[in-house]
């Protein structure tokens, strides 16, 4: 098991649901829930950064170590630099990122994610992937698709659905995908300190700019992405009073068992 510190960026000004880490599950605020997630991984650390002294006295209360930081980063990635830095973790630290409104991510998850970039001391960052099966998500711009090489490190990321079957697909779309050739990306990461040091220094890449994708900056900086491959979809994060509910149904779903 490789040691690494969990950070839980949790921000009170959520554009959809204001104040959604304090949002009420199962009678635990929702950022208590990811927290207790990480709590069963490996982390040897798990630190809570927010920038909203609600977030931060809710998460005293039930024992998270807290960070608070800026309101005005222009990304999770700045904030998560600001935290490393605060806590002056060594360049070699790795990092991974829970996003607060995460109640259902799996613990092996976040190990996996760290594992995997322990295992490749060249590369800077690990995050996850897991097959597309469907024609409908391969084609959605808004599902990230990402291609890597043999020892599995990314070669893009694109909202594009690629690789494209040139031969297959001479004259229209396919209608059935046959093989596990696509992959879809999972926004769960892991990165090195040091590298996030440089990316807060770097401006915005040209094909970051284009398919509206962070990682990409560190890809054109020449930084090297490991991408490890799920067989089953983690559960979904909180954006809307729709997946509230269904998180809050499952929480209901696991006590009535």
């Amino acid at each position: 098991m490789s040691d690494f510190v969990v950070v839980i960026p949790a921000r009170y000004g959520s554009s959809r649901l204001p104040g959604k880490p304090l949002m009420e599950i199962d009678g635990l605020p929702m950022v208590q829930h990811v927290w207790l997630r990480a709590k069963e991984s490996g982390a040897s650390r798990i630190v809570i950064a927010t920038d909203d002294v609600r977030i931060e006295r809710a998460a005293q209360a039930f024992g998270a170590e807290v960070v608070m930081t800026r309101s005005d980063h222009p990304s999770g990635t700045d904030r998560l630099a600001e935290v490393a830095d605060a806590l002056q973790l060594t360049a070699e630290t790795i990092v991974v990122n829970v996003q607060g409104d995460e109640p259902l991510l799996p613990a092996s998850a976040i190990d996996r994610v760290a594992e995997r970039l322990a295992a490749d001391t060249q590369a800077s960052i690990s995050t996850l992937a897991e097959p597309i099966h469907d024609v409908d998500t391969l084609f959605n711009p808004n599902v990230v698709k990402v291609v890597t090489d043999l020892t599995g490190r990314a070669l893009y990321f694109s909202r594009a659905p690629i690789p494209w079957d040139r031969n297959a697909w001479k004259t229209q779309p396919p209608t059935l995908l046959e093989t596990d050739a696509w992959l879809r990306h999972i926004g769960l990461y892991a990165y090195r300190v040091g590298f996030l040091a440089d990316y807060v220094s770097w401006l915005p890449a040209p094909l970051e700019q284009l398919e509206q994708l962070e990682q990409l900056r560190a890809l054109q900086h020449g930084h090297l992405i490991q991408v490890a491959t799920v067989s089953s979809s983690l559960p979904g994060g909180v954006d809307t009073l729709e997946d509230l509910e269904r998180v809050r149904r499952h929480f209901r779903q696991r006590s009535e068992a």
